[in-house]
C-alpha cells in the first residue's frame, strides 16, 4: 500500500511538473509557475477553519453592502450577534480607561485641568515606564514590568493572598496570542507520539483552528447538555482512553465560565479536574477570560491556579499550569485593543527561557493594550476622584448583562422546539434547536450542514447573523447556535421575537 502511494504521489508530482512546463512558454516569453499555489502552500493552514469569523458572517459583510447599495431587503439593518464585541454591540467605554490611554496617547493633555488627579497619576505611571515615555515604543517582550507587578498583585487579591510572581506573568495579544504561543511549546512528536489535546466540546474555534495549524491531535470530550453543561470526569476519562489509541495526550484545555455554553464550573469540579491532570500527567490550561462574568445565582467563579493552591502542596507544586485573561470581556469589552496575559505555574526553567525566546520574536504585546490591561487589574480605590464614576458604570454594564442572560434564557424557552440552558456566565447563549428531517434533508442536498442552512436562512429573510452550533462542535444528531446577549435590552428583544417567528415559520414550512 506505501508504495501504492509514493507511485501516486510521483505520478502527481509529474503531472504537475508536465504542468509548469507547458506555461514556462506562452507567447514567446519564458516563465515559471506560481511558487505558492494551493498545492504548495501549507498543509495545515487548509485544515484551520474558524466559524465565528466564517462563511456566514462574509455573507452578512455582503448583505450589509447591498443596503447600503440601496438592495431592497426584508430588513433594513444586519444584526450581528455572531461574536462577543462589546462595543461594536453599542456598549459604552469606561471613563477612567479611556482617560488615561487618551492622556498616554496625547500627553500634552497631563496639563489639562479637565483630567482628574489619578487618571493622570495614572499615565504618569504608565508613560514613565516606557522607552522615551511614549506608548509608541516598544517594550520589553514579556510585557512592562511595572504592569506586570499590578497584574501580579491583581492575582493575589483574586485569590485570597495566594503569592503571584511578576516574572511568571506574561502579558499578551489579548488571551487568543498567549492561549497560542504555550501550545506551540507543547506540540511535538509524530505519529502516535504526536501531542493530543483535550478540548471541551462546543468549544471555542481558535482552540480547533490552533491545533489545526500546529498539527496537534485534537481530543474531543463532550459537556453535558442535560446537565447545564457541565463537565463530567467520566467523559474526560473515555476521551482520553480512546485518544491514546493513536496519540499522546499532553494537555487539557478548560474555558470557566464557558465559550460557547455560558456554564460556570462549581469548586468541587474544578478539584476534581485537577486531580485527573495530576492523575493522567497533564498540562492544564484555564481559559478565564469571563472571570467577571457571572450571572447565575448560585454560580461563584473560582480561579484554577487558588482551587490549585488550596488542595495542597501535593498538586500545587506538581501540576503545571497556564491560565489566560484579557481586556476583551466582562465589563470591558475593551476588543480592539488586544490586551491580556498568561501566568505560568510549575513549568520548568528551561522550558521558561525558550518562551521568553518564543515572545522575543514577536517583539512585544501592544504597548496600549499593555497600558489598558494596567486600568483593568489596578483600578480606582476607594479614596480616588474617579472611584465612583468607575464603579457605577461596572456594575451597571455586569447587571445589564445578567438581565440581559435571564431575558434570552426566557424567551428562547417559550419557543416549541427551542431549549435553552441557563446562561450562567460569559456572554452567550448556546440553544438546541429541533429541526424537522425535510429542513435536514434539504440542507444535504444543498451541501450544507442542517443548522448552517438554519442559520442562513435566518439571516437572508431577517438580518440576524447567528453562528450555527456546528461551528463549535456538538454531539451527531443534534443542533444548535450560538448568539452572543450583548445587543442592547430593547434590540436584544426584537432579536429573540424575530428568532422565535423565523423558527416557527421556518418549522411550520419543512413539517
Amino acid at each position: 500500500m506505501k508504495s501504492m502511494y509514493k507511485i501516486t504521489l510521483q505520478l502527481q508530482r509529474c503531472a504537475r511538473d508536465i504542468t509548469n512546463m507547458s506555461q514556462q512558454a506562452v507567447n514567446g516569453i519564458s516563465h515559471r509557475g506560481r511558487v505558492l499555489t494551493l498545492d504548495s502552500m501549507n498543509p495545515n493552514v487548509k485544515r484551520v477553519e474558524y466559524a465565528v469569523r466564517g462563511p456566514i458572517v462574509q455573507r452578512a459583510v455582503q448583505i450589509e453592502k447591498e443596503l447600503k447599495e440601496g438592495v431592497k431587503k426584508p430588513f433594513t439593518e444586519v444584526i450581528k450577534a455572531n461574536i462577543g464585541d462589546a462595543h461594536a454591540m453599542g456598549q459604552k467605554p469606561i471613563t477612567f480607561f479611556r482617560q488615561v490611554l487618551a492622556l498616554c496617547s496625547y500627553p500634552a493633555l497631563l496639563e489639562d485641568s479637565k483630567f482628574p488627579e489619578d487618571v493622570k497619576k495614572r499615565a504618569q505611571r504608565i508613560l514613565e515606564a516606557c522607552g522615551g515615555h511614549s506608548i509608541g515604543a516598544y517594550s520589553t517582550s514579556q510585557g512592562i514590568e511595572c504592569i506586570r507587578q499590578d497584574v501580579a498583585r491583581y492575582i493575589e487579591k483574586r485569590d485570597g493572598g495566594i503569592p503571584s510572581n511578576p516574572d511568571n506573568i506574561y502579558l499578551s495579544t489579548g488571551a487568543s496570542d498567549a492561549i497560542v504561543t504555550i501550545l506551540k511549546l507543547l506540540v511535538c512528536g509524530e505519529g502516535r507520539d504526536r501531542t493530543g489535546v483535550m478540548i471541551s466540546i462546543p468549544q471555542y474555534p481558535l482552540y480547533s483552528a490552533a491545533l489545526a495549524d500546529l498539527g496537534a491531535v485534537q481530543i474531543n470530550y463532550y459537556l453535558d447538555e442535560d446537565n447545564c453543561w457541565s463537565l463530567n470526569i467520566a467523559e474526560l476519562r473515555r476521551a482520553l482512553n480512546a485518544a491514546r489509541e493513536h496519540c499522546n495526550p499532553r494537555v487539557l484545555c478548560i474555558i470557566n465560565p464557558g465559550n460557547p455554553t455560558g456554564q460556570v464550573q462549581s469548586r468541587q469540579c474544578i478539584e476534581d479536574v485537577i486531580r485527573f491532570a495530576k492523575e493522567e500527567h497533564l498540562f492544564l490550561m484555564a481559559d478565564e477570560v469571563y472571570q467577571d462574568n457571572v450571572y447565575a445565582e448560585g454560580c461563584q467563579f473560582h480561579s484554577f491556579k487558588k482551587v490549585l493552591f488550596e488542595m495542597g502542596p501535593e498538586y500545587s507544586n506538581t501540576v503545571e499550569m497556564a491560565s489566560f485573561h484579557s481586556t476583551s470581556k466582562c465589563y470591558m469589552g475593551e476588543c480592539g485593543f488586544r490586551g491580556g496575559y498568561m501566568e505560568v505555574i510549575n513549568l520548568d526553567p528551561e522550558v521558561k527561557a525558550q518562551l521568553i525566546k518564543l515572545v522575543s520574536v514577536r517583539l512585544c504585546p501592544p504597548v496600549p493594550g499593555q497600558a489598558l490591561l494596567d486600568l483593568v487589574v489596578n483600578p480606582p480605590q476607594p479614596d480616588e476622584p474617579s472611584y465612583a464614576t468607575f464603579m457605577t458604570e461596572r456594575t451597571a454594564v455586569l447587571s445589564t448583562l445578567a438581565e440581559k442572560a435571564r431575558l434570552t434564557e426566557q424567551i428562547f424557552n417559550t419557543v416549541p422546539g427551542i431549549t435553552c440552558n441557563p446562561v450562567q456566565g460569559a456572554m452567550y447563549t448556546f440553544p438546541c434547536i429541533t429541526l424537522p428531517q425535510k429542513a435536514i434533508d434539504k440542507a444535504k442536498e444543498l451541501g450544507l450542514v442542517p443548522d448552517m442552512f438554519y442559520c442562513m436562512r435566518l439571516l437572508e429573510e431577517d438580518g440576524i447573523c447567528l453562528v450555527p452550533g456546528s461551528g463549535f462542535g456538538q454531539r451527531e444528531g443534534t443542533y444548535h447556535f450560538r448568539m452572543t446577549i450583548l445587543p442592547p435590552t430593547d434590540k436584544l428583544k426584537v432579536v429573540l421575537q424575530k428568532i422565535r417567528e423565523f423558527h416557527l415559520r421556518f418549522t411550520q414550512e419543512f413539517s
